[in-house]
């Protein structure tokens, strides 16, 4: 056996579709060999097969020479046994061909998908990404898979042609002349066909990111009886869909269409040619049965061919958007110039709203949600900005180092389908008991207990069994169980009620005792339990100290905590 898909899948050419597809062929190019080696003994082994029953019945049956006749038999069973071992070990091979083009794809798609990050959905629509799993793939493993056949096909061509040659040169050229003019009468048919196969998948690709905003966005949408304007969209986005279908289908029905008659023109002709000559007595009749046997025989390679520039046309167009995802480079680039390390231990300064996250402690940050955002986006550098560790500008750290050092936990963060384990600790480096550690502190322990299974129950996609408040809870051990040096939360509690936050709050203080921890959020639940608090209006910070001091000291600050605890009632509700 094989082992799929391969561990690593190497350096993808990105430059244009073609390029990508030659690199997948050069990455699998010894199996892809052995495929082609195997698929010409299928081929030519079909291909000698009427030449060897014209040889039996020229010195068997005419000349009336049993041994003749036994021996031409003989060799027409081993052909027989050659080419059903080939075909058999070719189809193993050429499975395996196809598997591992979809496979390869897959794992260039999704690892330039995590290297991208946040990137990635501001710059291509989630349809054009889930359809590389859902069909380019294919495309792209069928393109890998029916080269072999393409080659033991020219391989078969060349073979009848010698054979045609050989013994009558007028129908030798026929078959040589004709090939290439089929080919060049399938090529005007190819281009309309990836024109218009592209333009479908562009409409594919809008479709799906229709449909996953309706379901990802229903709940909402039957709140606010926006459910029948958003079918009527879908089912018109759908129509045109179906119209680039069938503008699609129409092209393709031309050239199976010419599949079948360009092949059978050029049968018909050599047919006739050799009844001719067979009657003229320029070919004997063994040599007559031959040639019919070639013209049944070449309606397969001939096939084949064209067959193959349609799969390599729809590999190319799949190979296209591909190559579009591998050629995204992230927002947030890596440092230009020398880069440097931040000491441990130090301070998280952001120079644009003037905050300064002591190490060590737990620090809240109170101000509204679209301010606290991108604060926090800089200070984990998901955005530009002066952000600074330890004295040290982020932009002038290795990107690797800010992740690993920084770790920012957003509100708009997803569960992923698979084991919650895996879920909560997708490094697998946290241990049983620090995940239960991370549990307890977000106040989901008992969440997960009661679960089948507990910690290997099964997550959906996205976690949609589970409620706002308890995904919430889930999304914050997943972040305390990374252990981060510096942990940034935004808004951790906003779906919990009021009971679950206030322990939140106590627990997360004891459970990052002495880790740096800065919290963006209104609660004064949360406020209040933390060692150092920051309020931040119009981007700027405007006050410091603890919750006590700042709601006795600044009537702006007590006015914003006040505003923001009027919704307590409302994530009571949601956190159940």
């Amino acid at each position: 056996m094989r082992p799929l898909p391969a561990g690593d899948p190497g350096v993808p050419e990105d430059r244009s579709a073609p390029r990508y597809l030659l690199w997948l062929a050069r990455r699998q190019l010894p199996s892809l060999t052995w495929n082609m080696t195997l698929a010409i003994v299928w081929m030519v082994t079909q291909a000698v097969m009427p030449a060897t029953v014209g040889e039996g019945i020229d010195e068997g049956l005419t000349g009336g020479g049993a041994r003749g006749l036994l021996f031409w038999c003989g060799a027409l069973l081993l052909l027989g046994a050659v080419q059903a071992a080939a075909g058999v070990l070719g189809h193993r091979m050429a499975v395996y061909n196809w598997l591992c083009a979809a496979y390869r794809t897959v794992q260039v798609v999704v690892r330039q998908a995590g290297r991208l990050g946040a990137t990635l959905p501001r710059r291509m629509t989630t349809g054009e990404v889930v359809s590389v799993g859902t069909s380019d793939i294919a495309h792209i493993g069928s393109a890998m898979e029916i080269l072999s056949r393409a080659v033991g096909s020219l391989a078969a061509i060349a073979a009848v042609s010698v054979i045609l040659l050989n013994t009558s040169v007028v129908l030798g050229l026929v078959v040589v002349v004709g090939v290439p003019v089929m080919a060049a009468a399938v090529a005007p048919v190819l281009r309309p066909l990836h024109v218009r196969q592209h333009r479908m998948r562009e409409l594919q690709g809008e479709l799906t990111t229709r449909a996953t905003d309706i379901v990802a966005g229903l709940r909402v949408l039957r709140g606010v009886g926006g459910e029948d304007v958003f079918a009527a969209k879908y089912a018109e986005e759908s129509q045109r869909v179906r119209r680039a279908g069938v503008r699609v289908g129409a092209v393709d029905a031309l050239l199976q269409a010419m599949h079948v008659l360009l092949p059978g023109v050029l049968v018909v002709g050599v047919t006739w040619l050799g009844a001719r000559m067979a009657i003229s007595g320029q070919i004997s009749v063994g040599q007559l049965v031959a040639f019919y046997g070639y013209t049944a025989f070449l309606i397969h390679p001939i096939h084949t061919l064209t067959e193959a520039a349609e799969r390599i046309t729809r590999g190319l167009v799949a190979a296209r958007r591909v190559t579009r995802i591998l050629q995204l480079r992230r927002d947030i680039p890596e440092p230009d110039g020398p880069v440097r390390t931040a000491p441990a231990g130090g301070a998280l300064t952001d120079s644009d709203s003037g905050l300064t996250v002591r190490p060590g402690l737990l620090t809240a940050v109170a101000a509204v949600p679209s301010e606290a955002e991108e604060i926090a986006a800089r200070l984990g550098r998901f955005a530009e900005g002066g952000a600074a560790l330890g004295g040290v500008p982020l932009a002038r750290l290795p990107l690797a180092e800010v992740r690993s050092r920084v770790l920012v936990a957003a509100s708009e963060d997803r569960l992923f389908t698979g084991s919650l384990r895996d879920g909560l600790d997708p490094h697998g480096t946290a241990g049983e008991d620090r995940l239960r550690a991370a549990l307890w502190a977000a106040s989901a322990g008992d969440m997960v207990g009661a679960l089948p299974g507990g910690l290997d129950a099964y997550v959906a996609e996205r976690g949609r069994e589970f409620s706002g408040g308890q995904q919430q809870r889930l999304r914050l051990a997943r972040a305390l169980a990374a252990d981060p040096e510096v942990l940034v939360l935004v808004e951790p509690t906003s779906a919990v009620d009021a009971h679950t936050e206030a322990v939140i709050a106590e627990r997360l203080l004891a459970a990052r005792a002495g880790r740096t921890t800065v919290v963006f959020t209104g609660s004064p639940l949360v406020l209040d339990q933390a060692e150092h608090v920051v309020y931040v209006e119009e981007g700027k910070v405007l006050a410091e100290g603890t919750h006590a001091e700042l709601l006795e000291a600044d009537p702006r600050y007590a006015a914003a905590v006040t505003r923001g605890s009027g919704s307590e009632q409302q994530r009571e509700v949601s956190g159940r």
